[in-house]
């Protein structure tokens, strides 16, 4: 998020003083996030490059003072084997495209159900379907709502809980890393293009990449984050988890960002994640393992505007953008005008970390804008099919935005 709606924003150039961020020691998975290609070797280009030798990173054990959990940072060799080396685009498979025995056994395609958590659990355990009220036919428009069994974000510090119901805890799939997706924003509403910016994300990690996506997660900013057309935090959270519990089977809400009593920065979040997931939770098991963990890589989902904010002058620090774009990563989805790769090419920090950055072109331009939104609604315009009808439902019921109004730049210009 931009660093200046903070109300205690001071310049970089001005060295105020700032809460450090966590030693890269800590983060486990920061391997890059786009293989390493023939020009980026310093060997001469005929001389054979020494697979044994190429390794991401050195291992590292980590302990936490006030966790037992110990997770360990894989060495990744790079096989010599022509054998080992695939270039093949997942698909999913159907009853249409039989394996051939060669498939079975290089891939040994069938993925681990295990890993995937279960799909209604409480405090208690899990229930069957059978125990579920019956649904009736006035109740279909509801069907967006949280589902049952699935706890509600809280509303304080003191209550909250790091959700984890959808997050994988195995690898499905052999020879892949693990990958958390982060989006953080002011989210005042949710609409379908920051839900459809996930989905695009998965997308190209999955043909891309040799990462699996285990979870994605929603991070809305706190209530100091000085924004006009702000709802207040606890409302945004809610309509978050309207927007995505019942429309995704993959996507959480997490309100730990939007509970703080300051406004917290972007490497700050991100360093929470790694916290949660790695360090308390010591990671996910790999493929078909119930003891041996591994670290799971966390990555920034943002829109090609937050990225163009990365170069203004002295907005984000350049440590911070050290500790986002080299320690975790950034995925950054185009929007229409902007061009984010001629924009990497000429900032010197983001082209240092070109390689854990992975830029997704929209095939399908979606230019819905949050702003927009809340300029239709004090102008009574339907708001239909640009956002879920759950969040409609309880913006309806809870009055927002209506008797708002902002400055004529930010709705000529929305960045949201």
């Amino acid at each position: 998020m931009d660093p200046t709606q903070d109300p205690n924003f001071r310049p970089p150039s001005t060295h105020p003083p700032v809460e450090p961020t966590v030693s890269s020691t800590l983060i486990p998975n920061r391997r890059p996030i786009q293989p390493y290609v023939l020009a980026d070797y310093l060997e001469p280009i005929d001389q054979p490059i020494d697979h044994t030798s190429v390794s991401s990173e050195p291992p590292v054990s980590v302990n936490n003072n006030h966790s037992n959990a110990k997770f360990s940072i894989e060495t990744v060799t790079r096989s010599s084997s022509p054998s080992s080396i695939k270039h093949k685009i997942p698909k999913s498979r159907t009853e249409l495209q039989p394996f051939s025995s060669s498939e079975e056994e290089e891939d040994s395609a069938t993925p681990d159900q295990s890993a995937y958590p279960p799909l209604e659990e409480t405090r208690t355990g899990s229930f069957s379907s059978t125990n579920l009220p019956r649904v009736h036919s006035f109740q279909i428009a509801d069907l967006e709502e949280v589902p049952h069994g699935i706890q509600r974000q809280s509303k304080s510090l003191e209550e909250y809980k790091f959700p984890t119901h959808r997050l994988r805890t195995r690898l499905s799939e052999p020879n892949k890393y693990p990958l958390v997706i982060v989006a953080c924003g002011s989210f005042s509403p949710i609409t379908y293009l920051h839900l459809r910016m996930f989905e695009m994300a998965l997308d190209a990690v999955r043909e891309y990449t040799r990462f699996e996506v285990i979870g994605g997660y929603y991070s809305p900013v706190s209530d100091n984050y000085k924004k006009p057309g702000l709802a207040p935090s606890h409302h945004r959270v809610r309509m978050c988890e309207l927007g995505c519990e019942r429309t995704s089977s993959w996507l959480m809400v997490d309100a730990w960002e939007s509970l703080q009593p300051k406004y917290t920065r972007t490497a700050l979040v991100l360093d929470h994640f790694n916290e949660e997931i790695n360090i308390k939770r010591g990671g996910v098991y790999k493929y078909k393992s119930s003891t041996e963990k591994t670290g799971v890589k966390i990555m920034l989902l943002a829109g090609g505007d937050l990225i163009e904010s990365m170069g203004e002058p002295n907005v984000w620090a350049d440590q911070d953008l050290h500790h986002i774009l080299g320690n975790y990563g950034c995925l950054i989805v185009e929007r229409t005008g902007s061009d984010v790769r001629s924009f990497l090419l000429s900032h010197d920090i983001m082209y240092e970390h070109r390689k854990n950055i992975l830029v997704i072109k929209q095939l399908i331009y979606n230019d819905i804008s949050s702003t927009k939104v809340r300029l239709f609604l004090r102008r009574n315009m339907s708001v239909q099919y640009l956002l879920p009808n759950s969040v409609i439902r309880y913006i309806q019921e809870h009055k927002l935005y209506v008797n708002d109004s902002e400055p004529v730049k930010q709705v000529m210009e929305p960045k949201d």
